[in-house]
């Protein structure tokens, strides 16, 4: 699920260079693609769609708040993302059955 090439985008955001907190990392970053495809839908981390960047871009944000200790503001701050992103999902979804 939490590939290298996303764990290498999220310390790259972090400016973090070293290696001894990896395993807690892609831990943060798995919860956090759980928490954004519960709220929005399923979608591919690497994948190429306008939905698909916009969730990784969530879960890196997410990732961003669980890492500084300030998880209880990542839902005030991204409400809006998160429902419009579940909202597109959704219609994404409807159009192909």
């Amino acid at each position: 699920m939490v590939t290298e090439d996303l764990l290498e985008e999220f310390k790259s955001r972090m400016h973090i260079s070293h290696n001894s907190e990896d395993s807690d990392l892609k831990k943060s970053l798995s919860f956090s693609i759980a928490y954004i495809e519960e709220k929005c839908g399923k979608f591919d981390i690497d994948g190429p769609t306008n939905s698909d960047k916009q969730a990784t871009e969530l879960v890196l944000e997410r990732s961003r708040y669980v890492y500084n200790e300030a998880l209880e503001y990542f839902e005030n701050n991204f409400l809006s993302q998160v429902l419009s992103l579940g909202i597109k999902m959704a219609g994404v979804e409807d159009e192909e059955e």
